[in-house]
Formats: structure tokens, C-alpha cells, sequence
């Protein structure tokens, strides 16, 4: 059994604590948050022990990785301590909102050889794959137009938004990964629409958009879309469409189940969509523990690299530059 310690006891990191403890061939080794109550209630519930700092947390035999779901501006700090300590690292998205913290981070670990996975969990997502497997196998024929839908069902707390660092380095992170995963090729020239739509007033007193539109180009011309909203009356909205020259592949949103009602007055009653990340990515999130825990006993390539971390925030400064500037930026204006 993999012992793996849990840095950050908040809503994420202790979902991602039950799904280890549920696993077959890992257990939850130890638990740290500078909330010790959050911190106690996972080791309640998990059985881990509570330690007193992250450092205590690399330095027990007991933990033979670690899982990172402190707040962003942690990350890279932990990222490289468990690394210097010998334990292999899953870290929640994004390493960090600035590219040259996550550009010194790439140096300090550069010499490693343990594994590093970064927590894009939507690449695990059954529906989304499936659509990446067709992409890559040819059934659709060439990718020709790639659509990547996001919408939240309502804003997270303010306070989270004040240090989120906007919604394209926040939210909007997810489908450039999504993008990169599915094209199978650099985007190379990006631009972003925005607007304060959902709430004006809170979005004008933190500098940020609500409603956002990305279109990306690769070399070779394949074009990427990607629509977001803070705010869905109708629920989590979660779409990926790929269009070829020989057809189309579509990851379509969850529900508790798939009945459809229709009577007398109305027709195609559904149950609502699956509430948020944790409900609607549930399998997703199941199998990048599993993943994690193949590439740490298993030496197989982690499923999503450090590297991956970087480009998709090299991707959203790119998106943000053409946002404020109005303008194409070509990604190689980023680095």
C-alpha cells in the first residue's frame, strides 16, 4: 500500500484524501493544514495521523509520496521540498500564477527523476477521453475545429477569487490543457474576448471577467474555441467537441441518470446536471490516484507532466496579453 501524505485538508484535499483511502493499493499516510481542524476531520475520517508542518510530512518513513492541495502560492515551495525529501509529487493545478516561479521551480527539480503529476484531472474523464481516442485513432478523420465548453454554476467565494488570479490562470486553465491534450499540437497563436456580464460590480472591483472566449491556432491550422462562464443557471456545463473530416466526437455533460421524461404538456424532461467538479469529474479523479499510484510503484510516465503544468499557463498569459492588448499573440511572445 502506497502511503501517501495530504498537504491541504480543504474541499479538494479532502476528497482526494477519501478516494486514496479508498483505493485498492494506497492509503492516506498523513495529513497537514495550517487549519488543524480541517486537518482533523480528514484524519478523522481517514485514519491518518495529523502532523504539525509540512516538513514533518517529508520527513516520515511512513509517507512514500505526497499530494499537494495547499493554496496556490504554496505549491511550487512544497513541490520542490517533497522532491528534495525523495517523495514522488501529485500537485493540484496551477504549479503556481506566475511563469517564472514555475519556470525557477523547473530548475530546482530539474535533476530529478521521481515522478511529477500535475492535477488536470479532467484529461481522466471517461467521456473526454473517449473524444481524445477518437482524435487520435483517426475514426474522425482529421481534426479540423476543436469546441471546449466550461461553464461553473455560480462564482466561487470572493475571497477565492481575490487570489485566484483570474479566471484564465483559474478556470479557464482546465480547457488549455484540455485543448493541448485532445490537438495533439502546440496552439501558436491565441485570442481571448472578455466581458462582465454574470456580475458587473463584483468583477469590476477585482479587475477580472466573467465571460470569456478563447480561439486558438495551431501551425497547422487547427483551431481550438474555448467558452466559459462563471455563472450557468442550469448547472455545471462541461462539453468537448471535435470535428474532423470524417465526423464528429462529443463528451457530453453528466447527470444522475441518462431517463428522459415526456408527457402531455412537455417533452425531454431531464434530471439536472451533475452539481459541480466533485460530482461531475467523480470517476476522473478515481483514476488519476490510480495513475499517480502506476507511476510511483511502476515507473510508468506520469499521465500529466510538469511540463504540461507550464504550457497551459503559458497558454493563459498568452490569452490574458491579448485580452488586455486587444490583439492575436502569437505563444512564442510568452515563452
Amino acid at each position: 500500500m502506497l502511503g501517501i501524505g495530504v498537504l491541504g485538508c480543504g474541499r479538494i484535499g479532502a476528497m482526494h484524501a477519501a478516494n486514496i483511502a479508498a483505493h485498492t493499493r494506497a492509503r492516506v499516510a498523513a495529513v497537514y493544514d495550517i487549519n488543524r481542524a480541517a486537518a482533523q476531520a480528514v484524519s478523522d475520517a481517514t485514519g491518518a495521523p495529523v502532523m504539525a508542518s509540512a516538513e514533518e510530512v517529508f520527513a516520515s518513513p511512513d509517507v512514500d509520496a505526497v499530494l499537494i492541495a495547499t493554496a496556490t502560492d504554496t505549491h511550487a515551495d512544497l513541490l520542490e521540498q517533497a522532491l528534495a525529501a525523495g517523495k514522488p509529487v501529485l500537485c493540484e493545478k496551477p504549479i503556481d500564477l506566475s511563469l517564472e516561479r514555475v519556470d525557477r521551480c523547473a530548475a530546482a527539480i530539474a535533476h530529478t527523476t521521481l515522478p511529477v503529476q500535475i492535477g488536470f484531472v479532467r484529461r481522466f474523464d471517461p467521456g473526454h477521453r473517449a473524444v481524445f481516442e477518437a482524435v487520435r485513432n483517426g475514426t474522425i478523420g482529421e481534426l479540423h475545429q476543436l469546441i471546449v465548453t466550461s461553464r461553473d454554476p455560480g462564482f466561487p467565494p470572493e475571497a477565492y477569487l481575490e487570489k485566484s488570479g483570474g479566471i484564465l490562470r483559474d478556470m479557464t486553465i482546465h480547457d488549455f490543457d484540455m485543448a493541448r491534450f485532445i490537438l495533439g499540437e502546440e496552439p501558436t497563436r491565441v485570442f481571448a474576448v472578455g466581458s462582465r456580464l454574470a456580475d458587473p460590480v463584483l468583477m469590476n472591483a477585482l479587475n477580472d471577467e466573467d465571460t470569456i472566449t478563447v480561439v486558438m491556432t495551431t501551425s497547422s491550422g487547427k483551431q481550438a474555441i474555448l467558452i466559459n462562464s462563471r455563472e450557468a443557471t442550469y448547472g455545471y456545463d462541461q462539453r468537448v467537441e471535435a470535428f474532423g473530416s470524417l465526423g464528429m466526437a462529443i463528451s457530453e455533460n453528466r447527470r444522475p441518470h441518462h431517463m428522459v421524461l415526456s408527457g402531455s404538456t412537455f417533452t425531454d424532461h431531464a434530471a439536472p446536471l451533475l452539481n459541480f467538479f466533485i460530482e461531475r469529474y467523480r470517476e476522473a479523479f478515481d483514476a488519476e490516484i490510480d495513475a499517480f499510484v502506476d507511476a510511483v510503484e511502476n515507473s510508468t510516465p506520469v499521465a500529466v507532466s510538469y511540463n504540461d503544468g507550464r504550457q497551459a499557463l503559458v497558454l493563459a498569459e498568452a490569452a490574458l496579453k491579448s485580452l488586455q492588448e486587444g490583439r492575436i499573440v502569437d505563444v512564442s511572445e510568452i515563452g
